[in-house]
């Protein structure tokens, strides 16, 4: 008997979805095919932004590769649009003439962005925002332009001003209703979200009607409005909404709602038998669900119902909208009504213009259920409203404790997760319910880690992820496992703990440590840990005989160890400034030890491939040439990225070349619990990114601005405005608070990005330390920082003045002899190692291999 034959037309993230769902049946009586309209297979569109970081691209937001739908038996073609459909001889044609039959069609064609029809607005620099293709196309129109327009103030008008402002331009965001996010947000967050976004640097128009587009005087384009007034602008981009993408259905027998989208019933079926739709396209009792969580929803009852033959008791019964967002840095969320339909409906507000926090809780009119919610500036009570919601609970007595500071705990509220429901959900992204983490732990996962593998709890937009936590760990309690965070077995504290130990204490070595505060001989995680701890604060040479058990292996031999054994020499280049004879002195030492040399991101070069008895004879170079070790081996301040600055940029406004210089040599050799990279922006083009680095300076017109913990690495995000207008004194002071209070609580091997998000009061918490000194702090974290700088030394050059210290760099005891057994490659006229077998075989059929 053949199997049937599932076509699924559209390989977005809710097309993708169902195919995984079948994938996941393990069902051998279907055939899967999927066409795709772009050519690349299924993105994460959540996380489009993030395309803009520094080394991103379009793989890093890839949910899937062609590797995977092929082990599994799934067939696709990509870059051809499905242009035709006939349900009666349940055909499909291609836009190429491609012809499919199917047994089951699958419609999840998505939706496509609303351009309102504004005379002009079909120029060349006029951009939707919704495809890699149109970001790369935004791009290109930046780096002829100044500013740029977002005709939208809603969710995705915001993501793409958000974009629009990353790449240097000019932002200003034009919005019709009279409030930004006119459906989530009431008139107070609303008002609230503007002011936040604009002190930020861009610039809102609401209840601005665009009536055309024409040349500009000054820039590009010229925007009149229906109140005569008008804005020029280089880049226009449209995010004025959605429309289902419905036209397939169109030209066939399929039911279409009266303002668009493809009539489904609860089971995602159409009014035509064995046709379904799914996503953005789908209309659901007269509605459309622009998120990708309710689209998830229908993709898995969809393939439930075609797997079961229609059989299946899962139904769509419609989805939740509620949503939390950082939209251009602003913590922001909605939850349920919050425009005042609900009859009888009461409200509760709290509104801070100083700190710019306001919330609104919406309840019945006997106050006993929450109808709505709206949170800007401070959204950390969304997973507790949410649940209570969600799951029809209870309110406490004074339900204003749920949204008022330093009130909202579970003491306060009576609700901690314990209270929750097992059918409660946790993650909406993949309808992860607490009964599962419940099973899942039962089942033996007991770390974050083990419960993203096994229920994909939070690896979608990852706001659920506090909350995941909270019931891995009450779950880990109820079965009498204790949940703590000391750092091992050795020490029975946390790192952050560890650290006031080691700095009231003024202890000096790990041996003082372990005998006064831990028990045993120690281990891979606490020796390591200790020994970041006691260079931050002390900052001794970490070759010295009593901090040298504590290294790992790149910090003994100070250089990253490669896959091939080799290690890599990165001097360091202060700023991204390098003088010619510098320069020609890299370039003689890659030359004469034939090294592989690369400019990184970071504005640095580095040089690959030295053999480990090298090392010294490399660095001895590099130190007489007045290079200094660049610490890319250590947990500590790697580069200080910076643009050329007022010095040669035209739009440039202060020197962001001598500030990044004076940064780097001060934070230079800085120990922290993990890596540490700075960027300065001469002007709010941006140029450095600095707005994707721990620690980020942007100049403008006022003084400086100052961005703390971004972080572009595996999870990308952006940093958050510590403070505007500064002086130059003043922001080295706040970096000097910000970094020794970093170094003082955050956990082991935690970025700054994941410690400002698990700091408790996030960024308006750190601002009350750092600039308000709330704590009385300040001095303190001054005088230790000024303490680690004073005690700088370059450790290639105190390595190479002792001779006993140079007796480790050796292959062997009693020769001087290289490793024989590496092998190279020469490609684009730089060598390249082939120590993996497999690679060297391909290799050996084209490049004659060279051994060493």
């Amino acid at each position: 008997m053949s199997k049937q034959r599932i076509v699924v037309v559209g390989n977005g993230m809710v097309g993708h979805k169902f195919i995984d769902s079948i994938i996941s049946s393990e069902t051998a009586e279907f055939q899967v095919i999927t066409f795709s309209e772009e050519p690349r297979l299924a993105y994460d569109r959540v996380q489009l932004t993030s395309y803009f970081d520094e080394g991103k691209g379009a793989s890093d937001l890839a949910l899937t590769d062609g590797n995977y739908y092929e082990e599994n038996g799934i067939q696709f073609v990509l870059n051809d649009k499905v242009v035709s459909l006939d349900t009666d001889a349940k055909t499909v044609v291609t836009q190429s003439g491609r012809r499919e039959v199917y047994d089951k069609l699958v419609l999840a064609t998505g939706s496509f962005p609303f351009v309102p029809p504004i005379p002009g607005n079909d120029q060349a620099h006029c951009h939707v925002y919704r495809t890699i293709e149109d970001l790369d196309a935004i791009e290109a129109s930046s780096k002829t332009g100044k500013s740029g327009v977002v005709i939208g103030g809603g969710l995705l008008g915001l993501e793409a001003a958000n974009a629009v402002k990353n790449l240097g331009l000019e932002t200003h965001v034009v919005e019709f209703a009279p409030r930004l996010m006119a459906v989530q947000l009431d008139d107070g967050g609303g008002a609230l979200l503007k002011r936040k976004i604009e002190d930020l640097g861009v610039t809102v128009h609401t209840q601005k009607a665009t009536t055309e587009i024409v040349a500009g005087s000054h820039s590009r384009y010229r925007m009149n409005f229906a109140d005569g007034t008008h804005l020029e602008t280089d880049v226009i981009v449209f995010s004025a909404g959605i429309r289902p993408q419905d036209e397939l259905a169109r030209q066939s027998n399929i039911a279409i709602g009266e303002r668009g989208g493809i009539v489904i019933d609860n089971n995602c079926q159409t009014n035509i038998k064995d046709v379904y739709a799914v996503g953005e396209c789908a209309l659901w009792d007269n509605k459309i669900f622009g998120l990708v969580a309710p689209g998830y929803q229908m993709a898995k009852v969809a393939a439930s119902q075609i797997l079961s033959d229609g059989e299946s008791d899962s139904l769509f019964i419609g989805a939740d909208m509620s949503t939390k967002l950082k939209l251009l840095g602003v913590d922001v969320a909605s939850i349920g009504e919050v425009h005042g339909q609900t009859p009888g409906a009461q409200s509760y507000t709290y509104n801070d213009e100083i700190e710019q926090v306001y919330k609104r809780l919406i309840v019945s009119e006997d106050g006993s259920k929450i109808v709505g919610a709206v949170l800007v500036g401070d959204a950390d009570a969304y997973g507790t409203l949410l649940q209570l919601k969600q799951n029809d609970m209870p309110l406490p007595e004074n339900p204003s404790v749920l949204i008022l500071p330093n009130v909202a705990d579970d003491s306060a509220t009576g609700l901690g997760v314990d209270a929750l429901p097992d059918s409660a959900v946790i993650c909406s992204c993949f309808d992860v319910t607490k009964g599962d983490i419940k099973q899942a732990v039962a089942s033996g996962c007991n770390t974050m880690a083990a419960l993203k593998e096994t229920t994909n709890a939070s690896t979608g937009c990852g706001g659920c992820s506090a909350l995941a936590k909270q019931v891995l760990d009450s779950e880990l309690l109820n079965l009498g496992v204790e949940v703590n965070n000391d750092i091992c077995e050795h020490f029975a504290y946390s790192r952050q703990e560890l650290s006031d130990i080691v700095r009231v204490n003024q202890i000096k070595t790990f041996d003082d440590l372990l005998e006064t505060h831990g028990s045993g001989l120690g281990c891979e995680i606490c020796k390591p840990t200790v020994g970041s701890i006691l260079a931050s604060f002390w900052n001794d040479y970490i070759l010295e005989e009593q901090h040298m058990e504590l290294q790992d292996t790149n910090d003994i031999y100070l250089g990253n160890m490669q896959k091939d054994g080799t290690y890599s020499v990165v001097p360091r280049i202060a700023g991204g400034e390098i003088t010619p004879d510098k320069l020609i002195v890299l370039g003689q030492v890659a030359k004469e030890f034939d090294l592989y040399t690369k400019i990184t991101g970071g504005q640095r070069v580095d040089l690959f491939g030295a053999q480990l008895n090298e090392l010294p004879l490399i660095w001895k170079r590099l130190v007489d040439a007045g290079f200094e070790t660049g610490h890319a081996y250590g947990k500590s301040v790697r580069t200080v990225k910076s643009c050329v600055g007022s010095t040669w940029c035209r739009y440039g406004v202060a020197d962001s070349v001598g500030l990044a210089i004076d940064l780097e040599n001060r934070y230079k050799g800085l120990r922290s619990p993990h890596k540490l990279k700075f960027a300065v922006s001469g002007c709010t083009r941006e140029c450095a990114e600095a707005q994707s680095k721990d620690i980020g300076v942007i100049a403008s017109d006022k003084g400086w601005n100052l961005y703390v913990c971004g972080n572009g690495g595996m999870r990308p995000r952006h940093a958050d405005l510590l403070a505007t207008d500064l002086d130059e004194e003043t922001l080295i002071r706040y970096i000097d608070r910000v970094l020794m209070f970093y170094i003082r609580t955050a956990d082991r091997l935690q970025r700054t990005s994941v410690w400002l998000e698990n700091l408790e009061g996030g960024i308006e918490y750190l601002k009350q330390i750092i600039v308000d000194d709330k704590l009385n702090l300040a001095e303190e974290l001054e005088a230790d920082m000024a303490t680690n700088v004073g005690k700088y030394q370059c450790e290639w050059k105190t390595t190479l003045e002792n001779p006993e210290k140079l007796k480790r760099f050796q292959h062997f005891i009693n020769t001087d002899e290289l490793d024989s057994t590496l092998q190279f490659v020469n490609i684009r006229q730089q060598r390249f190692p082939t120590n993996n077998k497999k690679q060297a075989l391909i290799l050996e059929q084209r490049i004659d291999v060279v051994e060493v």
